[in-house]
């Protein structure tokens, strides 16, 4: 297996990709180009990002409005009612309630004849970690939506930088000029985390899209309803936690006590990243036997970054671990207890 093939194996996405075949080479050497992948330099570089921890974009639906009411409290909500400028796919600027609610209008217009409320717009959200110019980041979903979008959806961004996280609100009309409907699936959405980090490494932001699985890291996203409430709740100052949380603390006293297993995504999660680590091995063995003095400096970053991802522990396994620990510590004389490692936050928003 070349490099190539071997680092594809390790950062395909994780659903299932329509192979392209080049027919010029060897028979099922498949071309990666269109979800991607690129072969030569720009596979050194991309894993060079991955081993030395670069920036991963996110890229999430936050909602999707039903009808012009809806519509409109949403992008009173993203334009923080006039004091955030919302830029609308022409480069103007919407800077009146009048705007906001005749765009509202227009967007939920061709629905008046359903017989029922349907969605009218979709909301997505483009972040980057903190430190990042926040004109970058919106430079660069301006770009990706020109090019992805324009042609047939309508659309308005809004830079958010009140946390620390500079982040921009994609609004997505529905329906495009041919009556097809906006409705992003995880293709699509990996190929817009691609765009975006490479939109931002054109404007000299350190950036990239992978799979969580490729960086040696379980699962443990959660949806923005759930994250949402956590933040309701924390604002409120409430001890009361919701009820996701509170089933997987449960589970994981079970697991803890020899009572319950994990669940089985977590043992499948483990075979994959097996599978993962051969590809990265044989990536750096391929680095290695060119010769040359960069190949064999990213060689050893390769192997630096597999030690120290020797597993991959979903969210489950690690509150598991640490009730595992508070069973032992509690079991021990107290004078041979040791201070803990303090309980992984799960009610702060990823």
């Amino acid at each position: 297996m070349g490099l190539e093939s071997a680092l594809w194996e390790a950062t395909r996405p994780a659903f299932r990709v329509r192979y392209i075949h080049d027919p010029t080479s060897t028979p099922r050497v498949p071309l990666y180009a269109s979800y991607g992948f690129a072969t030569g330099p720009t596979a050194r570089a991309k894993l060079a990002r991955i081993v030395r921890k670069a920036p991963e974009v996110v890229v999430k639906v936050t909602g999707r409005q039903r009808g012009g009411v809806h519509v409109k409290a949403h992008l009173d909500y993203i334009g923080r009612k006039g004091n955030v400028e919302i830029e609308t796919r022409d480069g103007e600027i919407l800077t009146s309630k009048d705007d906001i609610a005749e765009r509202a209008a227009e967007w939920s217009d061709t629905l008046q004849w359903r017989s029922r409320p349907t969605v009218s717009s979709v909301g997505l959200v483009f972040s980057m970690p903190a430190g990042t110019d926040p004109d970058k980041v919106l430079g660069a979903v301006r770009a990706l939506a020109h090019v992805e979008l324009s042609d047939n959806h309508d659309y308005v961004l809004a830079l958010h930088t009140d946390t620390p996280r500079p982040h921009v609100h994609l609004t997505v009309q529905a329906e495009g000029l041919d009556r097809t409907r906006f409705n992003p699936r995880p293709v699509q959405l990996n190929r817009f985390r691609e765009r975006f980090a490479r939109e931002l490494r054109a404007r000299g932001v350190a950036a990239e899209a992978t799979p969580r699985r490729a960086r040696g890291q379980g699962i443990a996203g959660s949806s923005m309803a759930l994250v949402k409430l956590r933040a309701r709740l924390r604002t409120e100052g409430s001890r009361q936690i919701t009820q996701s949380d509170r089933r997987t603390n449960e589970q994981a006293v079970a697991v803890a006590r020899g009572q319950d297993q994990l669940p089985p995504f977590i043992a499948a999660g483990t075979f994959r990243w097996q599978e993962i680590r051969r590809a990265y091995e044989q990536t750096a063995d391929a680095l290695d036997a060119t010769g040359q003095v960069d190949d064999r400096e990213l060689a050893r970053d390769v192997r630096t970054f597999l030690d120290k991802h020797l597993g991959m522990n979903a969210t489950p396994e690690v509150f598991a671990e640490h009730h595992r620990r508070r069973l032992e510590a509690e079991r021990k004389p107290s004078n041979q207890i040791t201070k803990e490692a303090p309980a992984p936050d799960h009610g702060k928003g990823r």
